[in-house]
């Protein structure tokens, strides 16, 4: 099967990312294992960067 259109179809139905346990946010990837906005997963500390809005 091709990149198409036809292949697209094969995607529905899984969820890359889930609710994290500890932020809350639906950030946390199934597959690696780890969430993108806290960094659980990752480190025990929380995931900041000074660049960040508080």
């Amino acid at each position: 099967m091709g990149t198409g259109t036809a292949a697209l179809g094969k995607k529905s139905g899984k969820k890359t990312h889930i609710y994290c346990r500890r932020c809350g946010q639906r950030t946390y990837h199934a597959t690696k294992k780890k969430c993108a906005s806290c960094g659980f997963g990752v480190k025990a500390k929380q995931r900041t960067y000074t660049w960040q809005k508080k």
